[in-house]
């Protein structure tokens, strides 16, 4: 009836004016600690016990929640651009000790190391850094997202690479001390290269390293273009006239490397982006990450450059005490590769930037109006 409520026994209380029970707290007694609501006992009675099966059910759905929380995007293709980088590095090697054994004289040697060694320093520093993000990839979730492991693993691969190339180059180069330059500083390069591979965006670092050794391909690619250019720019018989055209060659190559670069971290990065958004990662790259993308070819050529005036300092003494001439084309050469360095830093970075601004549409604010003033 009306009026009626539960109690812990299940029978009813009647609670009628002047009854027999009105005056009794509508509590339960002091000392019982097992009271509940009549709400809590409908409830608690009314709903089945939990079995085994649907707590690990709901401890999976928990960890499936929570993983899908912390993924975080990868970079596609690492194992392809790592052998790719490799084999560039192998190549470099490979060219520079044809072209030092091809000398007829110890001086001429001298010569050439010295031209070679920066091509040897660039390859080794981005297959450092590409087998690095590689050997990331792989161990994956023993990674995570902490940020120490990952720089040491990121950095002892690159140590395996330094000294499988140091190991390759003094079992196949002459035995003097130039080998022991160019081993020691290509050692030195890749290691530097697989450090910088730890760093915590890994779709970031895999666009700088497909960007980088576009660029070096490109590079040595366009070397086959150079005389026609000279000849374009009004090369004549004259030395001023030939420093002039090689000063508009060097330009030329240095604006086409950088839009190189920066279309290739751009392509990289837009891949990434979509991989990431179709396996619901979280954090895609944004445009501070293509910025940096664009200008990292770049910075590695200015890297790479401090590695050859540190490392390989001895060999360019050499090769600059030889004459007065080979100490005015290392001179030139190594003010030439800074000013590369530069040129493909900001413009790869404009490049990406703006290639990745013409992707993006109108904001919800800027389709509001628009909306307002059609309706």
């Amino acid at each position: 009836m009306a009026g009626d409520v539960p109690t812990r026994e299940g029978k009813t209380m009647t609670k009628q004016p002047g009854g027999s029970t009105a005056a009794e707290p509508d509590r339960p007694v002091v000392g019982d600690t097992d009271a509940t609501t009549p709400a809590e006992t409908v409830a608690t009675a009314g709903a089945p016990p939990a079995t085994a099966d649907e707590a690990a059910h709901d401890a999976a759905d928990t960890d499936d929640l929570g993983d899908a929380t912390e993924r975080r995007p990868s970079a596609p293709a690492v194992a392809v651009l790592a052998l790719l980088a490799l084999a560039w590095l192998a190549a470099m090697l490979w060219s520079t000790r044809e072209v030092i054994h091809s000398a007829s004289a110890g001086v001429t040697a001298i010569s050439l190391s010295a031209f070679a060694l920066p091509g040897v320093i660039s390859a080794a520093l981005v297959a450092g850094a590409a087998v690095a993000v590689l050997g990331v990839d792989l161990l994956g979730h023993r990674v995570g997202e902490r940020a120490t492991l990952r720089f040491l693993a990121a950095t002892g691969t690159g140590v395996l690479i330094g000294l499988a190339a140091a190991v390759v180059v003094n079992l196949t180069y002459a035995d003097n001390s130039i080998t022991n330059v160019i081993a020691g500083t290509t050692a030195a390069a890749a290691i530097i290269g697989g450090a910088v591979a730890g760093a915590r965006s890994t779709p970031v670092v895999g666009a700088v390293v497909a960007a980088a050794l576009g660029t070096l391909v490109f590079v040595v690619a366009f070397s086959r273009a150079r005389d026609p250019l000279f000849d374009l720019f009004g090369a004549g018989d004259t030395q001023q006239s030939m420093v002039d055209a090689a000063k508009w060659v060097s330009r030329t190559e240095s604006l086409l490397a950088g839009l190189v670069a920066g279309l290739l971290a751009f392509g990289y990065l837009t891949w990434a982006r979509r991989r990431a958004a179709a396996r619901g990662a979280t954090n895609p790259p944004r445009w501070p990450a293509y910025l940096l993308a664009g200008a990292g070819p770049g910075l590695l050529l200015l890297l790479a450059e401090v590695i050859i005036r540190v490392g390989g300092r001895s060999l360019l003494d050499l090769a600059s005490a030889l004459s007065e001439a080979d100490a005015v084309a290392q001179t030139s050469l190594g003010t030439s590769r800074v000013d590369n360095g530069i040129w493909v830093l900001f413009v790869g970075a404009l490049t990406a930037l703006i290639a990745f601004g013409r992707t993006l549409g109108p904001t919800r604010q800027d389709e509001e109006p628009a909306e307002n003033e059609a309706g």
